[in-house]
């Protein structure tokens, strides 16, 4: 969930630091005070377009700045911060976007720099903005498809993730195949491009490990009177009269004399006859490994010859001997594959044709268990709709597929469906696709019925309505206040309102407020007492002055609102 939000120079805003909590924080205020400018502000951090005109004026820039809380199950976000290198943690992430005067954008998340783009892949599993004047994924109807599958995800997913399987499979099948018959000229080209890499190769005659074991050697008979020395040195030390095994085996002898009268001497004379005896071995070796060297500088003169050509393949190749030699395989089968083309296009068609066969069945299994997920949301939306007085209007989730058989079908990387929303607000009118719904009012409340089933699904942390409830009133408004207040319960929803039925469900009510000083103008955000609460909810109600009846009709409010989570908490 959004946990803090910092906004400095933003519009009217001069320096505002607004603390969120879970459940439902309502903002209220006059018109103008500056509510839709802080929603504002969290579009832009989360990656939404940016404008010169956001920057306060005389400013150089605007800083925006949020902190999140994340739930262990947002795995999709986790993934994404592991694609583009994001270090997360004790699961919090903080998104930073500055504007500048000059019209340039600066995004950060958790410090690192990132493109606008990033900062919008992390900000739409973050942040779901939902007003009557914003496209939102719901109205979308290419993500339809998506969210029928994730309000089923429990049985849909496995058969979904083995599709997908499969159709990766077979569009690379089917690439392949194309490269293969068609443009005889480009395979011409590429069959004389892999004989002469295969040729230059195989004529280095390489060896597994050649380049570690030339460059060990190099370097050995470039330092080898640094090497030769040392092992005299270290020889001459230990060997010889007055030397320091000469002195060893003496201690070894001394305390080998009197180990029967003294357990202790006892012993460390075992030990010191084991460690003698191993530094007796040492020297041996040492004069053994000094006798087999000697120097070749023709030798020397070789290796760099040779490691100097196998630097050559290297850059053409790979980064070692081993590298080359895997992509010397590599294409030698691409050799043998385009030479017996038509022989590999035969077993490719088969290849096709048998992934194509079992992608359209998993496809099939798809398409009946979206059909099951199909009717469930249907009733369930019907029920949202009614709950919010549209109990005339019907929904449906077509499917428009071309599906005939195994063969025909066209395939795509959801299987062989294309899923629209669609829904009728009145009897006897065709069903629309949802962005043709003309009431604000009537789409207002599709939304946030939608929204309610799904937002449990979308792994959003926190939902925002801007001013959804425009247009509607009375019951309806009571409705979707309750609505509002059930979203809630499943992410962190903050919620920018006129009305006092939906303010009144608020865990959190902050007031928004405006002012001027020295010939300026700046907002403040305060977060309300339960007696500034009442004092605001009747502001709301009678909209000019505040009376011990609206006082009244606030508080009531207040209470039938906090009687309504208990029992629906």
């Amino acid at each position: 969930m959004l946990t803090e939000l910092a906004i400095r120079d933003f519009a009217i805003i001069d320096d505002v630091s607004i603390t969120f909590t879970n459940g439902l924080t309502v903002l209220s205020g006059e018109t103008g005070a500056g509510k839709s400018i802080i929603i504002d502000a969290v579009h832009l951090l989360s990656g939404g377009r940016g404008s010169v005109e956001y920057v306060r004026h005389g400013t150089k820039k605007a800083e925006i700045e949020g902190l999140f809380t994340l739930d262990s199950d947002n795995q999709p976000l986790l993934d994404t911060a592991d694609i583009y290198g994001v270090d997360i943690q004790d699961g919090m992430v903080v998104l930073h976007r500055t504007i500048t005067a000059a019209g340039k954008s600066i995004c950060r998340i958790n410090g690192k720099l990132v493109t606008l783009a990033i900062l919008k892949e992390f900000g739409k599993y973050l942040i779901d903005i939902h007003s009557q004047h914003e496209t939102q994924s719901l109205l979308n109807a290419d993500n339809h498809i998506q969210l029928l599958d994730l309000y089923d995800e429990k049985a849909i997913s496995q058969t979904k993730s083995e599709y997908t399987d499969l159709y990766e499979k077979l569009t690379t099948l089917q690439k392949r195949y194309k490269e293969l018959s068609e443009n005889e000229r480009e395979i011409t080209q590429r069959l004389d491009l892999l004989t002469f890499q295969k040729n230059e190769i195989e004529g280095a005659n390489l060896v597994p490990d050649e380049d570690k074991q030339l460059e060990e050697e190099r370097s050995q008979l470039a330092n080898f009177e640094r090497i030769y020395t040392s092992l005299q040195d270290a020889y001459n030390a230990l060997y010889g009269e007055q030397r320091g095994l000469e002195w060893l085996s003496t201690a070894n002898q001394a305390l080998q004399n009197s180990r029967e009268y003294d357990s202790f001497i006892a012993e460390k004379a075992e030990e010191m006859s084991n460690h003698y005896f191993l530094m007796e071995e040492l020297v041996y070796d040492l004069r053994s490994y000094t006798e087999t060297l000697q120097y070749d500088s023709g030798r020397l003169n070789e290796i760099e010859s040779r490691l100097n050509e196998i630097s050559h393949l290297k850059k053409k190749y790979g980064s070692t001997v081993n590298d080359i030699l895997e992509y010397l395989g590599q294409v030698e089968e691409e050799l043998e594959e385009i030479t017996h083309k038509d022989t590999h296009l035969t077993k490719l068609e088969q290849q096709i044709a048998d992934t194509r066969e079992d992608a359209y069945l998993e496809a099939k299994q798809l398409h009946d268990l979206r059909q099951k997920a199909a009717d469930a949301l249907t009733e369930d939306i019907h029920h949202e709709l009614k709950d919010l007085y549209l109990e005339k209007a019907s929904f449906s989730v077509s499917f428009n597929t071309s599906e005939k058989s195994g063969e025909t079908t066209k395939l795509h990387r959801n299987g062989f469906d294309v899923i629209h929303f669609r829904i009728s607000t009145n009897p006897g009118e065709p069903l629309k696709q949802l962005h043709k719904v003309a009431s604000g009012g009537e789409l207002s409340r599709i939304m946030l019925a939608l929204k309610r089933l799904f937002a449990k699904h979308q792994g959003v942390t926190s939902v925002i309505f801007d001013e959804v409830d425009t247009g509607v009133s009375g019951r309806v408004a009571q409705a979707m206040a309750e609505k509002i207040q059930e979203v809630s319960n499943q992410s962190q929803v903050l919620c920018i309102t006129h009305l006092p039925q939906v303010a009144a469900m608020a865990d959190t009510h902050k007031l928004i407020q405006k002012y001027e000083e020295e010939d300026r103008t700046s907002t403040t955000v305060e977060e309300l007492s339960t007696d500034d609460t009442i004092t605001e909810l009747g502001r709301m109600i009678t909209g000019t002055k505040l009376t011990d009846t609206a006082k009244d009709h606030a508080t009531e409010l207040l209470e039938l609102a906090d009687n309504y989570k208990k029992q629906h908490g």
